[in-house]
């Protein structure tokens, strides 16, 4: 999809307050959420164009970027794989307009096999209008997303071709904005594991499912035992929460540790994280929690003015973990994959969306973004290393 990012949306503003949320689910604004364009119209009785210009006013776009949690991911994982015997391939549906000429020029630009990257003629551009309050949480800084599903209603399970399936790492990311592929996930993965394929998800606020049962945990696979289907689930803390049905961040780990999933990390903006893994994949840990990035946090303290925003941070996360797995397919079996190091390419990747606007980092030469992030990540090994000890 698009991402439409606008930088400087304040969440106390009058506009903003007028379409807030008032209860989970009900369609309105919320930070840290995203809410589809017609929910949202059925909610305030207005037009997405009146909201947005109520919103906005006459201000454009601040950018447009790349957005959407598997094609960032997957751009990234490209990105830093690239020329070194990969191939990294994007399967998914864009419409027939402006804005899917505006993503294949950019994403051309990148590494990333996008010719399995169908058009949808008769449905425009999934697209996300991004309002960003760098204020917001104590000046932490937090978004809010109104997503527009648009031709990924027309995605179904039968154009993944066999092609898909005919790879060492199979990657579903953000399925709930993708219904059909979501509502089948259990089947598809189970097709992916008879070929063998490693099994990335990584997860997305599943608005379509909170507004159907918004007191009901969110499905994710279709009965608890297909769990098992999944080598490496991605979440953030509130996703977790959601799928788990659980009412904290160690209570969904409990959770997630007592189903025969293999491994599984659970983000938390700039607090610590949550892994584990049972041994089938990377080797067997108890519940860990990892920091973030003290590199990346004295820098933004230290030059404010380098601060983009937080969009995309929890895609290039997903992107390095990926990352990290085609760089230890080369020399590890399952069961012998090492976390951490997959966590601090993932740390070192979602630390460094910081200092941008947008999740997609446009190279001006091959190579740039890994020789960013190869200090990054060393310093974060360090730095867990010497709080083991």
């Amino acid at each position: 999809m698009v991402d439409l990012i606008y930088k400087q949306i304040s969440f106390d503003s009058a506009g903003f307050k007028k379409y807030a949320s008032r209860k989970s689910g009900d369609g309105g604004l919320s930070p840290g959420h995203l809410v589809f364009t017609e929910e949202l119209e059925k909610f305030s009785g207005h037009s997405y164009p009146e909201i947005l210009s109520e919103l906005v006013g006459n201000h454009a776009p601040d950018v447009l970027n790349v957005g959407g949690p598997s094609l960032v991911s997957l751009i990234f994982a490209s990105q830093i794989l690239n020329g070194d015997d990969y191939a990294i391939r994007f399967f998914g549906m864009r419409g027939n307009d402006s804005y899917a000429n505006k993503i294949v020029e950019m994403v051309r630009q990148t590494p990333l096999d996008i010719s399995h990257y169908k058009t949808a003629k008769h449905k425009v551009t999934p697209f996300t209008d991004v309002f960003s309050d760098p204020g917001y949480d104590n000046g932490l800084g937090e978004r809010t997303f109104v997503n527009n599903i648009g031709a990924a209603w027309d995605y179904t399970p039968d154009q993944l071709s066999d092609e898909f399936f005919q790879s060492q790492i199979t990657c579903f990311g953000g399925t709930a904005l993708v219904p059909q592929i979501h509502d089948n996930l259990s089947v598809l993965l189970k097709k992916a594991r008879e070929q063998n394929c490693i099994t990335v998800v990584n997860t997305v606020f599943d608005f379509r499912n909170q507004k159907k049962n918004p007191d009901m945990p969110w499905p994710l696979v279709s009965n608890y035992d297909d769990y098992k289907l999944i080598d490496l689930l991605i979440l953030d803390y509130e996703e977790a929460l959601k799928i788990s049905g659980q009412k904290s961040m160690e209570y969904a780990a409990a959770f997630f540790s007592s189903t025969q999933l293999s491994t599984f990390i659970i983000t938390n903006g700039a607090s610590d994280l949550i892994a584990y893994s049972n041994g089938h994949l990377f080797e067997k840990t108890g519940i860990l929690k990892y920091p973030t990035s003290d590199t990346i946090g004295e820098e933004l303290k230290n030059n404010p003015e380098r601060k983009g925003d937080t969009t995309g941070c929890g895609d290039n996360f997903a992107g390095g973990i990926i990352a990290s797995l085609g760089m230890q397919l080369k020399n590890r079996n399952r069961g012998n994959f090492n976390l951490s190091e997959a966590i601090s390419w993932g740390v070192a990747a979602g630390g460094n969306c910081c200092f941008t606007v947008g999740g997609t980092y446009h190279e001006r030469i091959p190579g740039e973004l890994k020789s960013r992030l190869v200090p990054i990540q060393k310093e974060f090994l360090i730095q867990i290393g010497n709080a083991k000890k």
